[in-house]
């Protein structure tokens, strides 16, 4: 089957389903994967993101996967820069841009072009030294008293974006999601379909998908990243899973504890999902359950 080449976003809640429906999508409208997981932009982060093994993608080429180095920090305006690019290459060469993930602001700040404020040394280094001094949970609640909405939205172990908020509220005397981009017409033309499920059955699939975590080499991926330089980088040893067990290996409590907090994580990271991609009227959902979701996400893109 062939459609419009205007690019699909296949967004929504982690473990609702996205890949496979992406990969579904490919083979229908001559497509190939852009991915839009900042965290499966590492190399060899690969268990604890459940990136999907290349014998599992049916051939088709993906993008923006295995981009960074653990050292690296990841941007969302580093990756709108690269994701456009290959959407726009793609789009020349006739494919279909198939776009996946969950990174709400990735997603956004590429849909909606969004312009990220400029950065100020000073007031950076201020902040971090202060991340430094009291952690990521005072300093988020220093956040919240500035700007809850954009609280609302960044995780209490997420440093580097709270860092990033009070920095952007002091330049510009406005809150953080004052720079967020307006909702419009999507890049591209872009359509955009969001999978979600039932909260109980969502659960059960992130308990059973943290259980193949940890019961499929999980710690062994999170040491062998450790060699290369994971505890340096200042984002993928933030990520939900690797910091938990980073935290195990340095003593704090055991392997048990760094799974239950895992699944925890990924579980307050759905529900800030689900609220980020509820506000986008363009979206439309789909019941990822359905057992004739390729067909009902094809009819929506008619």
């Amino acid at each position: 089957m062939s459609g419009p080449l205007a690019p699909v976003a296949v967004i929504g809640p982690t473990a609702s389903g996205k890949s496979d429906l992406a990969l579904d999508l490919a083979t229908a409208l001559d497509g190939e994967i852009i991915n839009i997981d900042a965290m499966q932009q590492y190399r060899g982060m690969d268990i604890g993101t459940a990136k999907l093994p290349v014998a599992e993608r049916r051939g088709i080429p993906h993008h923006q996967l295995d981009v960074l180095d653990v050292r690296e920090t990841a941007t969302v305006a580093g990756y709108k820069t690269a994701a456009a690019a290959d959407v726009e290459a793609l789009l020349a060469a006739g494919r279909t841009p198939i776009l996946v993930g969950g990174s709400m602001m990735y997603i956004q700040g590429l849909l909606d072009d969004w312009s990220f404020p400029a950065t100020d040394p000073a007031v950076r280094a201020k902040y971090e030294e202060a991340l430094a001094q009291i952690g990521s949970i005072a300093l988020h609640r220093e956040l919240a008293a500035v700007d809850p909405a954009a609280a609302a939205i960044i995780g209490e172990s997420d440093g580097r974006r709270i860092v990033r908020a009070l920095e952007v509220v002091e330049l510009t005397g406005e809150p953080f999601a004052a720079s967020a981009p307006t909702i419009g017409e999507p890049r591209w033309g872009t359509r955009i379909l969001a999978l979600d499920r039932e909260t109980a059955a969502l659960d059960e699939r992130i308990a059973a998908r943290t259980d193949a975590m940890f019961d499929g080499g999980f710690v062994e991926e999170v040491l062998a990243l450790c060699e290369q330089g994971l505890r340096e980088g200042k984002t993928a040893a933030q990520a939900i899973g690797y910091a938990h067990i980073l935290a195990h290996l340095d003593g704090e409590y055991d392997v048990g504890k760094a799974r239950e907090l895992t699944f925890i994580g990924t579980r307050r990271y759905v529900r800030r999902q689900r609220s980020w991609f509820r506000r986008d009227p363009r979206t439309t959902w789909l019941d990822a359950a359905d057992a004739q979701l390729l067909g009902r996400a094809l009819t929506a893109l008619e």
